[in-house]
């Protein structure tokens, strides 16, 4: 037994249905012509992008899914297809793949398994399948699943008791840290109950907060993965399930995973949405010193304007680092004080704000100087603004509204501020872009005479696992405090975190690299009595 069978890894774009039906053509064309592929495999929904979300109540976008499929239909007919399409039926809208051979959709497939967890919502839209899928290419019998059925034996075990010889799986799986071990053990062991080969076939590219990491895998019967393709890379590639040269990928590790997914959504992200580059506000901080580089390797150095805005706190070490790291990466770097801003708001307040002491009102003034600032740049150029702020100051609060959290998209909002550094220290180790010294200063936000952020805020080395237990595990403040965390700082960080909601939900959006970032994976009220007894 032996199939000649493409693995198409591509980066559709959410609702261009016409233009993924090219690019649809265009591989299957090429697996059939250069590669001489029997059977061409594309990932879930690959015609509309994943996820649709609402589009998916616009009767115009069935319609145009319809006419696409027929189109491919007519453009592919030397081969056979497996292509992710919605479709309606007597029971309503399904999350489909659509068997296409001699010209025409010859079967219809509808996903079993909805998911209705994290950041998935299908039940919202979709209407579970119930029957298996088997189609026959040159004498094998495939078995059709769609991503999630996967995960369950049953859908793969009907399959096979249809009379399966080998089983395809179309994917749209959103990339998170520590998925890929998990991802294997569920395919391998797939393959092993039921002794059939498995194809994982997975999208790759940015969707808003949601990032493909590709990955797209072969395993043979015995559960072993005998083909990769690359994480973060479009691919199309021939592997035959049961023998021959297959191309192996070697899986990134966590912190190169990491970083690799924020620069393709960062990349996708601005492209997509039609922005000619980015505009950059830096500090002389680590945050913005990382956001730099991810936007200069996502764009391109040309494609970046970075622009350092001191005030009368900036320490010159800050400016000095700022420029330090431009010249390394080619980037021109602008400065504007925000001093005669500030000063003008100042005296247009005094009469309001008469002899109250200074306090964070003043330090929050600065910080949307600068947003102004970036977003008049933005308005100006047509470049988007990157807002540099991370996770762990997003949980907290520890952000201006409408100041620092100005802008389009957030690269570091599912990042934590202990792995901001890992991830600078992993960008260094391939060559020098940030200066030694931001990697070493204490953090600040210098917006207050000789501020740091631990003036604020416990040390990030505590910080971070509380936040990583109570935001993305759920842990009550007794189940942290019994792991080892002192009960004062505990219930203030889970009070802050709960308080802030109301920053976040006004917050851009930004690359999902955790289990639990914030946005679709988590929704909390922001008018809540719920932190009142946190105990």
């Amino acid at each position: 037994m032996g199939l000649k069978l493409a693995l198409v890894q591509c980066n559709p774009l959410v609702g261009d249905v016409e233009n993924n039906a090219r690019l649809v053509i265009e591989r299957a064309t090429y697996a059939r012509e250069e590669l001489g592929a029997q059977l061409v495999v594309l990932p879930e929904l690959v015609l509309t992008g994943y996820p649709p979300e609402d589009l998916l109540l616009r009767a115009s976008l069935l319609e145009r899914v319809e006419a696409a499929l027929a189109m491919v239909a007519a453009e592919t007919p030397g081969v056979a297809l497996v292509v992710g399409a919605p479709y309606r039926d007597a029971q309503g809208l399904r999350n489909g793949a659509h068997f296409i051979q001699y010209g025409a959709v010859q079967a219809r497939y509808a996903k079993c398994r909805l998911p209705n967890y994290n950041v998935f919502d299908e039940k919202r839209y979709f209407v579970e399948g119930t029957q298996p899928c088997v189609v026959t290419v040159d004498g094998v019998r495939v078995g059709v699943l769609i991503c999630e059925d996967l995960w369950f034996p049953e859908p793969a075990q009907s399959a096979c008791a249809a009379g399966a010889d080998l089983l395809v799986g179309l994917n749209a799986s959103p990339f998170r840290l520590g998925q890929d071990a998990a991802r294997e053990a569920v395919l391998s062991q797939r393959a092993r109950e039921n002794g059939v080969a498995v194809v994982y076939v997975n999208q790759v590219g940015g969707q808003d907060e949601l990032l493909f990491d590709g990955a797209s895998m072969v395993l043979n019967p015995a559960g072993e993965v005998i083909c990769r393709l690359p994480s973060f890379a479009e691919r199309t590639a021939l592997c035959d399930p049961w023998g021959g040269a297959c191309e192996r990928a070697a899986l990134p590790d966590p912190d190169e995973a990491c970083y690799e997914a924020l620069v393709l959504g960062v990349r996708d992200y601005v492209r997509k949405n039609g922005f000619p580059g980015v505009v950059v506000g830096l500090s002389g901080g680590i945050d913005s010193a990382l956001t730099l580089v991810l936007a200069v390797d996502a764009l391109g150095a040309d494609s970046v304007m970075a622009v350092m805005m001191p005030s009368r706190y900036t320490a010159d070490m800050s400016r000095e680092d700022a420029r330090r790291e431009c010249e390394r990466l080619g980037v021109e770097v602008h400065e504007l004080s925000i001093e005669p801003p500030f000063n003008a708001f100042l005296e247009s307040l005094a009469p309001l704000f008469g002899d109250a002491p200074r306090d964070t009102t003043e330090e929050n003034i600065q910080a949307r100087c600068r947003g102004v600032m970036l977003m008049a740049l933005s308005n100006k150029t047509g470049r988007m603004v990157l807002t540099t702020g991370n996770k762990s100051e997003m949980a907290v609060g520890y952000a201006t509204l409408y100041g620092d959290m100005a802008g389009g998209f957030a690269p570091l909002k599912d990042v934590p501020k202990t792995l901001v550094y890992r991830l600078a220290h992993w960008r260094n180790s391939r060559a020098q872009a940030i200066p030694e010294r931001v990697l070493t200063r204490p953090p600040s936000a210098e917006l207050a005479p000789d501020q740091k952020d631990s003036d604020s805020l416990p040390s990030y080395e505590v910080l971070d696992p509380i936040l990583e237990r109570f935001v993305e595990r759920d842990w009550s403040v007794a189940q942290i405090v019994a792991d080892g965390y002192p009960r004062e700082v505990v219930e203030r960080v889970a009070s802050l975190v709960l308080r802030n909601e109301y920053k976040r939900r006004q917050a851009p959006p930004g690359v999902r690299i955790s289990g639990r970032a914030f946005g679709k994976d988590r929704r909390y009220p922001i008018t809540s009595g719920y932190g009142r007894s946190l105990s």
